[in-house]
Formats: structure tokens, sequence, C-alpha cells
């Protein structure tokens, strides 16, 4: 049996080429990896003596040969094919281990040019791994680390690596290959050659002419949306520290489709409370509760069982099977609080023992979904850590991409438009208000006091509708919104709305401007006797 061994990372593998070394495998390998191997004391066959011919162009071109190619792509099962390696002293080659050249963490280097990323595309590499792959029934195709040990343990036990093993070490090669190609393809796509020096790396356009989707499935669901809609999870090939899909589920049911779309809204909104630079409230702990896309409630606490607490009284009815999103880790007090209701999924950072005991107690908290998620490592000060760079919304046949919504208000941009100036607690409610109406979907209208939602209007087309369903829920709840704070992700395009929100007890008004009538508006605030700022930023979430 024949290794053929060509690697850019070369972690683990001298280890792996003794072990082969030991079991009688034949070793072969390239320029620097065949030095690594020699000096290891391995008995090891250059390709160049294998080819009959030297690396050439700096290394450019030296496994592109019939010798190489013939010895992977020959079928065992077909005489003709040996017969041709046979005629033409070619040996097959049955095991071959290659990684690519590092052309990923090149480009993702400050000050990358483009003649480095060039230099770092694999051609002979990815030419192997293709021509291995397909003949997969007859050569084990290894291309990351990870997979020497499991390899190594079938050969030890039986001589040989199985068809069930070698079809998926084929299929991870392809995947990575075709990763490999994407990489190259965003990146190039994306240089910008009306600049003055393509080869600069600021060159680059902020969408990519083409664009590669990678992604990795998770699980297949047990339908979509709806029970006739099949579906599956997938995340990023690299995927964002403190993101979603880096959860871990510690006990329940698995998840479904729409509890993943809801747990994404919840905690990318709770996690919003732990970045403000600011200081006040958003330091402390956050409880956010989303049902169906939408936050009906959240709040702020002194620990994790207030901000339950009161994110819970916004309203109770709606948190009935909703998702709960913690920015401190749920201890036994807020456990207990949290099993008299019913709640489908429950995300923290951590859990202490006993919360954990509790919930695996009975039947019905054991069918609580519980994930674990790390906060994103970046702290108050990395607004965007752990959050998608790129949204992407899918629609006929084609895709919109914009920048992701990771604006960060603070207290500095805020301009006050009203005679009448808004007190320090105003504005933190307001600050607290504008976090939340960004997770809303529009047209969006947001209650609040005291660092707790007191009415949430969410997703109707009139936003006078968005104010009065607020005051709806606020009244159903038993929650007077007098002295409370406001927030509308858009502005207001006439008066009424912001009468809308006076009448039912509002005494201070956060939205973006940008009104043709604004200076009404303002008029309406100062003959009302609230005071308004101005945010400059408008949250739609379509």
């Amino acid at each position: 049996m024949n290794a053929l061994i060509s690697v850019s990372d070369k972690a683990g593998v001298v280890e792996f080429a003794q072990a082969l070394h030991a079991l009688g495998i034949n070793l072969i390998s390239t320029g620097g990896t065949a030095r690594l191997l020699a000096d290891a004391g391995l008995p090891v066959t250059e390709v160049a003596t294998l080819t009959g011919f030297p690396e050439m162009l700096d290394g450019r071109v030296k496994t592109l040969h019939p010798s190489v190619h013939g010895a992977l792509l020959a079928r065992r099962d077909i005489p003709e094919h040996m017969a041709a390696l046979t005629a033409h002293r070619i040996d097959t080659i049955d095991l071959l281990v290659v990684n690519l050249y590092p052309f990923e963490a090149t480009v993702a280097k400050a000050g990358c040019t483009l003649e480095e990323a060039i230099e770092n595309i694999d051609i002979g590499g990815p030419a192997m791994v293709r021509s291995g792959a397909k003949n997969w029934k007859d050569v084990a195709v290894l291309t990351d680390a990870v997979q020497y040990a499991g390899v190594l343990d079938e050969l030890k036990a039986h001589g040989t690596v199985s068809e069930k093993t070698k079809f998926a070490l084929s299929v991870a090669a392809f995947n990575r290959v075709s990763n490999y190609d994407a990489a190259i393809s965003d990146y190039l796509s994306a240089i910008d050659f009306e600049a003055e020096s393509v080869d600069s790396v600021k060159a680059r356009a902020l969408f990519p002419s083409q664009s590669n989707g990678r992604f990795v499935k998770l699980q297949d669901l047990r339908y979509g949306e709806n029970p006739h809609q099949q579906a599956a999870f997938y995340r990023d090939l690299y995927p964002a520290p403190g993101s979603l899909v880096t959860a871990r589920q510690l006990q329940g049911k698995e998840l479904s489709y729409n509890n993943i779309a809801d747990a994404d809204a919840a905690w990318e909104c709770v996690k919003g409370f732990d970045t403000d630079a600011e200081g006040g409230l958003a330091r402390s702990a956050a409880c956010v509760i989303v049902k169906h896309a939408n936050p009906c409630g959240a709040a702020l606490g002194k620990d994790a069982a207030e901000a339950y607490e009161k994110a819970f009284k916004t309203d109770p009815t709606s948190a009935f099977g909703g998702i709960i999103a913690f920015n401190r880790p749920v201890d036994l007090a807020t456990a207990q609080a949290i099993s008299k209701q019913f709640v489908e999924v429950l995300m923290a950072p951590a859990y202490t023992p006993d919360a954990l005991e509790l919930f695996q107690a009975t039947r019905n908290r054991q069918n609580v979904r519980l994930l674990e998620i790390a906060l994103p490592p970046g702290g108050a000060t990395d607004w965007d850590n752990g959050r998608n760079a790129v949204d992407v919304k899918r629609i006929g046949s084609g895709l919109l991409m914009q920048t992701a919504d990771n604006h960060m208000l603070s207290r500095g941009d805020l301009k006050v438009v009203s005679k009448l100036q808004p007190t320090p607690r105003q504005l933190e409610d307001l600050l607290f208000a504008w976090k939340v109406a960004k997770y809303v979907k529009s047209n969006a209208i947001v209650f609040c006091k005291g660092g707790m939602t007191m009415g949430v209007g969410a997703g109707q087309m009139s936003r006078l509708d968005s104010a009065r369903i607020a005051s709806i829920k606020a009244q159903h709840a038993g929650l007077s919104l007098q002295d409370t704070a406001v927030a509308s992700d858009a502005f207001f395009p006439f008066r009424d709305g912001l009468d809308v929100v006076v009448d039912a007890g509002a005494t201070c008004v956060i939205q973006p401007g940008g009104s043709m009538r604004d200076q009404e508006v303002i008029a309406a605030a100062d003959e009302r006797g609230v005071a308004m700022v101005f945010s400059g930023v408008r949250h739609f979430r379509h």
C-alpha cells in the first residue's frame, strides 16, 4: 500500500506518517513535507523521483503528472486501467493525505496583498484531492488532521479502510475543495479594478460580484414553519462566537424551525444589553421574552430573577409558550419563577447546578429546551462581536444582501428637539426602549419605564395601530403607562401618532426624525409638554 502525503498544515503529520510506516505502508511526499518526514528518520520517496520530473516554477508544478493522477484515478476493478498502469510503470496510490495552501487564513490577515492571495491559491492539491475523491472506492483521501486517528484505527484493526469511511472521506474532500474555491471566488470577486491599485486590500467591494454561501447542516428538523413543510438547520462554515449556532442544548425536546427563529431573535436582543458603553442600567441582568419573532417583554434587574419578573409582567398572555433569553446565568430562584409558566426554550450563558436539577426533576420541566450559549468574548465595547456582518433574505430566484443592523446608539448621538429636556432617568428609559424597538417588527412602538417594557405594538401596517395595540396590551397586563418613555422605530409622519402615545401616558419619546412634517411633530411635543429626542437612525425590521 502506498500513501502520498503533501500538507501545508503539518500538525500531527509526522506522528501519522510514523504510524503508517509501522504498518508497512510506503510513504511518498513533496517538497517541505518530504524533508520533514526524512528529518524524522522516515523512508520517503519524493514525488520528483516518482514522476521523473523535478518540481518547477517555485513549486507551482510538482504533482500535476500522470504518474500521480494515473495512480489515483485508476480503478482497481477494471483490468484495462491496471494494464495501463503496468505499461507505464505506475504504481497505485491508495492513501492520499493533502491539506491545501492556507488561502482563507492569508486573506484574513490585515494588509494582505493580491499577490500574496494569488500565491496561496493551491492548484496541485485540489487536483489530487478531486482525483482521489472521485476514485473513492480505491483511495482514502484525508484533508484534515482530525481524520488521522479514525483512519489509523481502521488500518490497525483491518489492514484497510472501509468503503463507508472512504465514501465519507470523499464527501468531506469535495466539500473542502468546494469551500476553498468559494473562498477564492468571494475574495477575487470583490476586487475593485477601478481603484488605483488592484493589488491593495483596500480596493475591495463590500459585496462581491458573486456570492458563494457556505453552510454546514447541523440537523434535520421535524418540519418547517408548518407541518407540511420540510426543513433543516445550517450554520456558517465559520460561525461567530456567541451566536445561536454555537449553543449547546442541555435538555429538552428537539428544537423546531420556529423555536430556532424565535430563539435567534431573543438571543440577539438580550446580547445588546451587555454592550452599553454608557453604563447605567444596561450593565444589569437582562431578560427578553419573544413570541412569534417579537419581544413581548424585556427588562433589566439587579439579577436574572428580577429581570424575568419584570419582563413577564409586560404581557403574561403572550409570554405563554414563549422563548426566554438571559444575559446572565440562571440560578435556582430564576428557575423556580420560570417553571411556573409554560416555556418552549430557555437560553442563558450558564445555569447553576441546582437550577438544572430543578428542570430535570419532572416530566413537564424536562421538556423545556435549555440552551447554553457563551456571550461574545468582545465585551461591552464590541457591539459587532457575535453578530452577523451581513444579512441575507431569500426572494424569488435571488437574494437580498445588506450589512446587518448593528448600529449602537449612545447618549452622545441623541438630539433633543423639544423645548423640554429629558431627565437622566428618562434618557436611560429612552435608550432601553430604543434597544428593544430594534428587534420588534415594523411598525414598532415600545413603551417602557424603569428598565422594563410596559407595552409593545408590533408589525402593524399603521404606526397608529401599533401604538394603540401597545396601550391595549398594557391595560390587559394591568400596567399603567403614566410617565413612560416611548420608542418608535421610524419617524412619525403626522402628529397623530405622537398624540396617541401621549394620551396613553408617555412623557418622553425617541424617534429617528427625518419626516417632512418633523416641525409639526416637534411643535406637537412642545404643545403636549413632552420631551422628544431624535436618534437619526431608523430600525425597520421586516
